[in-house]
């Protein structure tokens, strides 16, 4: 029983075993098997029949496996059987059609690479045409510019090396032969650079020598404009008259035009004769190199050496020969030589832009009069008077002050046209001063009241104050160098100064005042401004009595005329306040839209006349700080403008028919005209003065108002009338217009006594209008 149940227990070990074996890797079997030698003595035995039977086992599931697949391992045999046939038959066919494309494809390769070695030439060929299409305009331009530079044409050879470098030498940067030009360039421009400057020197040489030409040649010009000038004066006489020439038996018609005719074909046969500055000396050298070095960049350079050397030939030119002296033809040559240097000299100013400017000529101009009154003076005692050119000069100095007028005219006028015209603000005492600086101003008012505060003019003031004493420096400049005495100097500032106040800064004033964009504030402005500027004339004759040395207290000093300047320009400021501001009043007026036949007043005035008055106490607020006699002519203007307006309205000949609803509603409308006269819009009028604008409207309209016709018709004529400013044929018009107004509105005034009454009263009226309109006409 025992060993029955060992037998039993080893039975589900030795199974567990074997499912480990099969189940386990062959690495771990060992300990596996171990297990089994562990055990007991016939273990080993028995697990041996069960590893006996269970290999039985699996051999039958193999049998039973190979015996269910062995028809179609069978079949898949005799299948591969039949495929092997028809794979060699199938290999022999892939080796032949490939036998046979190898040899077609050979004369393929042949000719694809003939293709392949084309297209590459092609694609080469077409690259060099397309490089070659660069180079070529840049070859033909380098080739322009080497002949370009072969005819001088340098200016020209300039503007192709600019073309070259930004635009064409980019395209073919990578060449070799473009580095080559690039580098080349510089040399060829100061190869260019040379050249200019040869010919300019070569210039400069040949003027120098030919002066004496130039110069007499554009004396003999000058000398045949003045006979030519005085021909046409004298021709001009002539036919002016010739009438009373004939009349009095003088000189006969048909001879003085034969003399004429004479004198001008000498003086056109002259002219033929008479060269040109420009045909005596070919100016393109410098032209040429002028342009030359503005290209280059180095126009500076070019300036500073030609007027170097100019100024060195001027001090040649200036300097006289020792025998000067001893003949006049010595004395024409030197002055002959000055003369060509600046006729030169003004023609390039003229004709160039920057290579010699004004300022350089006006300073070679007076080296040479201080040089020229040194040399006459040295030489004077030869006996050869001076005294002409001294009078030239003069005439100069003259001109010259017609010079800086016209300068000083276009300040002035940018002054005018830069000034805001309102009062310059200040807010602080730094800036206080600076005003003060410019402008001689003094208000103990003013200085009391704290920042910020207002100077009363407007900016313009110290602009024109400061220009005034800047001309003065510039005619100074020019008098002193006439050497004459401080008394003689003192006169002539004086006189520039009067001709700069009285035409010049007069003239731009006027014109100021009368531009349309100035408005009735700007004229205010305007007037308070003359107003300062005229007390401001007694600080510049200090300034001119400071610079001279010269009392004003002197018996022959001229006084500056600014009072009358600034008068005149007030007076035409004044003038055009007046007519803008009946201008502004007009343009209310147009405004007005009555219904003339309405029926019953509107109970207030009209909205267009309550802006217009609100207006004129606006403006009239900017009157405060004009005269107060400008003001109140203003006003009073303004308010009789008004009250005629407002008549003419009524007696419009287009105005065919007013009820008396219309005439009550123009009555509230003057009631207010009157209310803002009575309101002292303006300081400074007397009682009722400014109300009496409206007296012939008031007295008009109380007659209406009342219809106190007989008491106006009883009175007319009478001192004591109180109708007196009513004309009959103003009552007479206005009457008629309501008469047909009447007559149109009453459809059954017949059926009315009251009406019918009232029209017969109108009628009647009318006809004693009529009769006393016609008998003042008789009577006149």
């Amino acid at each position: 029983m025992a060993e029955n149940s060992e037998s039993l227990g080893t039975v589900p070990e030795h199974e567990r075993i074997l499912q480990e074996i099969e189940s386990t890797d062959t690495a771990c079997v060992g300990p596996t098997l171990r297990s089994v030698y562990d055990d007991q003595p016939n273990a080993h035995k028995k697990f041996m029949e069960k590893l006996d039977a269970c290999i039985r086992n699996h051999d039958k599931e193999i049998e039973k496996m190979c015996n269910f697949h062995h028809q179609g391992f069978v079949d898949a045999i005799t299948e591969l059987l039949k495929v092997r046939t028809d794979a060699e038959k199938l290999k022999v066919q892939v080796t032949d059609t490939n036998r046979r494309f190898q040899d077609a494809g050979k004369e393929v390769i042949v000719h694809t690479e003939d293709i392949i070695r084309c297209r590459i030439q092609q694609r080469n060929i077409t690259t060099v045409v397309e490089k070659l299409q660069l180079c070529l305009p840049v070859l033909e331009m380098y080739s322009k510019l080497k002949e370009q530079m072969s005819a001088k044409r340098y200016y020209s050879a300039l503007k192709t090396m600019e073309q070259l470098e930004n635009v064409y030498f980019p395209w073919v940067s990578q060449y070799r032969f473009c580095q080559l030009m690039i580098e080349n360039l510089p040399k060829l421009r100061e190869d260019i650079k040379e050249i200019s400057m040869s010919d300019l020197k070569d210039f400069l040489e040949s003027i120098r020598k030919h002066s004496d030409k130039i110069g007499e040649t554009a004396m003999k010009q000058a000398q045949h404009q003045k006979t030519f000038s005085v021909s046409l004066q004298k021709q001009n006489k002539m036919k002016f008259g010739k009438n009373m020439y004939i009349n009095h038996d003088r000189i006969p018609e048909e001879r003085n035009e034969t003399v004429l005719k004479h004198s001008l074909e000498e003086e056109d046969e002259n002219e033929e004769e008479v060269l040109t500055v420009q045909d005596l000396v070919d100016f393109s050298p410098v032209y040429r190199c002028l342009h030359i070095y503005s290209v280059l960049g180095d126009e500076e350079t070019f300036e500073n050496y030609y007027r170097k050397q100019r100024k060195k030939q001027a001090r040649l030119v200036l300097q006289p020969q020792s025998n000067m002296h001893e003949t006049v033809d010595g004395y024409r040559r030197y002055f002959t030589q000055i003369v060509g240097f600046f006729v030169v000299e003004d023609h390039i100013l003229h004709v160039t832009q920057g290579l010699v400017t004004r300022a350089y000529t006006d300073e070679l101009w007076n080296m040479a009069l201080s040089k020229i009154i040194a040399v006459l003076r040295a030489h004077s005692g030869y006996g050869f008077p001076v005294n002409r050119l001294f009078d030239l000069l003069f005439e100069i100095r003259d001109q010259y002050n017609e010079t800086l007028l016209k300068k000083w005219a276009g300040v002035f006028r940018d002054i005018f046209e830069e000034d805001n015209y309102s009062p310059i603000p200040i807010v602080n005492e730094e800036e206080y001063k600076i005003v003060i600086s410019k402008f001689p101003f003094q208000d103990p008012d003013l200085e009391k009241q704290s920042f910020p505060k207002k100077f009363p003019m407007s900016q313009s003031v110290p602009h024109i104050y400061i220009q005034v004493k800047e001309f003065i420096y510039a005619s100074l400049k020019f008098s002193e160098s006439l050497h004459r005495s401080s008394t003689e100097i003192d006169d002539m500032l004086r006189k520039s100064t009067n001709l700069l106040l009285t035409r010049t800064l007069s003239s731009c004033l006027l014109n100021l005042i009368r531009k349309p964009h100035i408005g009735l504030t700007e004229l205010v402005q305007i007037i308070i401004n003359t107003t300062h500027l005229e007390q401001a004339c007694k600080y510049l004759e200090d300034f001119i009595t400071n610079i001279t040395n010269i009392s004003q207290e002197t018996v022959h000093t001229t006084r500056l005329y600014g009072l009358s300047t600034f008068k005149d320009a007030r007076h035409a400021a004044e003038g055009e306040i007046y007519t803008k501001l009946n201008q502004k009043i007009d343009e209310f007026v147009q405004l007005a839209d009555y219904d003339w036949t309405m029926s019953e007043p509107d109970g207030r005035a009209s909205g267009y006349l309550m802006d217009l008055i609100n207006f004129l106490r606006s403006i009239f607020q900017v009157f405060t700080h004009l005269p107060g006699k400008v003001a109140q002519t203003a006003c009073m203007s303004a308010c009789q403008h008004l009250s005629t307006s407002l008549m003419q309205m009524l007696l419009d000949s287009e105005l065919k028919q007013i009820s008396m609803g219309a005439v009550q509603q123009f009555n509230l409308d003057v009631i207010q005209c009157e209310l803002f006269a009575s309101s002292e819009p303006v300081p400074g009028f007397q009682g009722d003065t400014l109300q009496l604008a409206f007296i012939d409207l008031r007295q008009l309209l109380d007659l209406f108002m009342v219809w106190d016709w007989s008491t106006y018709l009883a009175d007319y004529g009478q001192p004591a009338s109180k109708y007196l400013r009513v004309n009959p044929n103003t009552a007479l018009t206005l009457l008629e217009k309501m008469k047909d107004t009447s007559k149109k509105n009453n459809i059954f005034a017949q059926f009315r006594k009251n009406d019918r009454d009232k029209q017969k009263l109108i009628e009647t009226v009318v006809k004693q209008l009529r009769s006393l309109v016609n008998g003042m006409s008789q009577h006149t």
